[in-house]
């Protein structure tokens, strides 16, 4: 039985044909999942699903949900369909959700506006659904605001949001490409325990996701179905050269990575802390007393859950963000705690590509103004053929020179961002998640080109991430943070293959398998405690299962072990490596 047809399907901006006469079905309960480069077409296949292609956009061909067409229908019959018998999961929760409404009013919108339930009824059915997707103490959660929430708990609300109405097809486009590998984990344990009966769009880049998902996988090049089939028979014997550049792309966990160097410091952290003000007077301890230092030409990455944080310490080491306490050091000068304070060659070797490419660069100017900017404020302007050459190394070529940053995919964009910071050819490159939402390919190229870069100048980076198998390619040094501290601190290579602390070892089992291998991600239960009320003693106690009374009574400092450094009472004890733990 099929419960969506697609045939033909065609999506057009003006000239630009981005969807070409696409075709599949899905059946009820089924779980598809939809693959393919950056720019692929996958995002505006799922947006024409739902009528929500821009009004520019000419869609043709044929959508039939339970036979009913959806190309050419009107806004009250789509609008009919939306939530009920079609529901999607976006990409960034934190844009999807309205700013100005609490979450409980969110969902129960939805299911009001659909006449489901009225008056106290919705309330209850909120409340259930907000505690199904296992958002914490849900009756106080309804109250929230969407910027009170973590990433994963805004995912869970989206997730929410979508199901609470029982529609037949979810779609969900790259719901866990922000996420920690944790969170991950939860999210899509959580999406194969929720869904039942209801059928899944899965968008994604992560094939290691897919193949631990969907039943079958749908392949996209450049607008085109260039493959289809069972996940285990196009994963094991790829037919299709977009999917074999898919396949070997994919990071592998189990890959040696670069051997640590042996090089002089180049960038120190030295007791960093960071606090917030908070609510009622309470402080909150984003960084507790960081040391770290970055050595030239090293790559140095900080891996850890959403809120550990990762980014906070690096906004703190380049002034962004104003340090409680300690210091930073580069090239043996301690730096001001400010950015405006520092001097302008500083600024100019230390350079950010930040998480978020949408909100770093300016909606007014075009992308080879964006990309000169940086040598422009330097006094220094790029000429055009440097700016073409560094779009280029990036893998976009001369016909992006005049987009504006709307015209970009997410991949672009941050393509576009990590351009820019590099023309200003600086000596330190602090990378905040700059190749998460790349897909598989243009990851490898900008991976490959960073190396490249670092080879042959020396450039030192941080690399903040959440991909543990990217980390492995490139990190010749891993630091772990939990909760605003350092937990543990190794050579890339010894932490993937014997990780001292607890957490480490969970965030290593949470990682998917690579397509065509067997196995499923191992969920870390809970969730990261509130900064506000730290647990006391260690702070991984509450979710570590090797747990002791000394670990509740008493904070372990980080002190030596092996060629690691680690904050664990019985780091020495337990033989953590994998198979072993």
């Amino acid at each position: 039985m099929t419960l969506l047809s697609v045939r033909g399907l065609t999506v057009r901006h003006g000239n630009a044909v981005v969807v070409d006469g696409v075709d599949f079905d899905v059946a009820p309960g089924e779980a598809l999942g939809i693959v393919g480069e950056s720019g692929s077409g996958k995002t505006q296949t799922a947006l024409a699903l739902l009528g929500l292609t821009p009004g520019s956009a000419d869609v043709s061909g044929s959508i039939r949900l339970d036979g009913q067409e959806l190309v050419g229908a009107t806004e009250p019959v789509l609008d009919a369909v939306r939530a009920t018998r079609i529901a999607m999961v976006f990409q960034d929760p934190l844009q999807a959700l309205n700013p100005y409404l609490r979450i409980g009013a969110q969902l129960g919108h939805v299911l009001e506006a659909h006449g489901l339930s009225t008056g106290r009824e919705t309330g209850e059915r909120v409340v259930a659904m907000l505690d199904a997707v296992g958002l914490p103490d849900p009756a106080r959660q309804v109250l929230a605001w969407p910027h009170e929430l973590s990433g994963g708990m805004r995912q869970r609300v989206m997730i929410a949001a979508a199901l609470i109405a029982e529609p037949a097809i979810l779609v969900a486009d790259e719901p866990t490409t922000a996420l920690d590998v944790t969170v991950q984990a939860q999210i899509l344990a959580l999406l194969d325990r929720l869904r039942r009966d209801t059928a899944l769009l899965l968008i994604t880049h992560d094939l290691g996701v897919v193949a631990g998902q969907c039943e079958r996988v749908l392949v996209m090049d450049r607008g085109r179905v260039a493959e289809t089939g069972a996940t285990r028979d196009v994963f094991g014997a790829p037919s299709a050269n977009a999917t074999r550049a898919l396949l070997d792309a994919v990071p592998r966990l189990d890959a040696p990575g670069p051997a640590a160097r042996d090089a002089p410091g180049l960038l120190a952290a030295e007791g960093l802390s960071v606090r917030y003000r908070a609510r009622r007077g309470k402080a909150l301890a984003a960084v507790k007393s960081a040391d770290l230092e970055l050595k030239e030409g090293e790559t140095l990455a900080i891996v850890g859950e959403s809120g550990s944080g990762k980014s906070t310490l690096a906004r703190a080491i380049l002034g962004l963000v104003s340090p409680a306490a300690g210091t930073v050091v580069y090239a043996g000068q301690a730096l001001a705690r400010d950015l405006v304070d520092r001097a302008g060659t500083t600024r100019r070797d230390l350079q950010l590509v930040f998480q978020d490419p949408a909100a770093s660069l300016d909606p007014q100017m075009r992308v080879s103004s964006i990309v000169g900017e940086p040598r422009a404020i330097a006094g220094n302007p790029a000429t055009a053929g440097e700016i073409t050459a560094a779009l280029a190394d990036v893998g976009l070529d001369t016909t992006f020179l005049d987009r504006y940053a709307h015209q970009l995919s997410g991949g672009q964009a941050q393509r576009v961002a990590i351009a820019r910071a590099l023309i200003a050819r600086p000596t330190v490159l602090v990378c905040d998640e700059a190749v998460a939402a790349l897909d598989g390919t243009v990851r490898t190229t900008v991976l490959a080109l960073l190396r490249e870069i670092q080879a042959r100048t020396g450039l030192a980076i941080l690399f903040i991430a959440h991909d543990l198998a990217v980390v492995r390619q490139i990190a010749h040094r891993v630091a772990v943070m939990y909760l605003g501290e350092i937990v543990e601190l190794a050579p890339g290579n010894e932490l993937f293959e014997r990780p001292r602390h607890p957490y480490t070892r969970a965030l290593l089992d949470a990682v998917p398998p690579p397509p065509g291998e067997a196995g499923r991600p191992a969920v870390l239960p809970g969730e990261v405690p509130s900064p506000l009320s730290p647990p006391p003693g260690c702070v991984f106690h509450p979710r570590c299962r090797y747990a002791e009374d000394g670990c509740r009574a008493e904070a372990p400092a980080r002190r030596a072990a092996g060629n690691s450094s680690v904050a664990c009472r019985r780091a020495e004890e337990l033989d953590l490596a994998r198979g072993r733990a």
